[in-house]
């Protein structure tokens, strides 16, 4: 993550893939999480799954306060 310049939290499975059973992880795809810890966003997979906007509106939807913080 560090070689990568990755400044968002990333996960990296286990050996025993828990966490691709769990969320259907391979092949790639992405994943928004809320503060819940629920699902708000599962892409297709990747990489022609992978859709920007889509994780970029669910944010937004997530995080409206820092919008406007933003727009200061």
């Amino acid at each position: 993550m560090v070689k990568l310049g990755i400044k968002f939290p990333a996960l990296v499975d286990e050996i025993s893939n828990p966490t691709e059973v769990t969320y259907t992880g391979w092949p790639d795809r992405l994943y928004v999480i809320d503060r819940e810890g629920r699902i708000a966003y599962k892409s297709d997979a990747g990489p022609y799954g992978f859709k920007p906007l889509r994780v970029a509106e669910t944010l937004q939807r997530l995080l409206p306060q820092h919008q406007a913080a933003d727009a200061r």
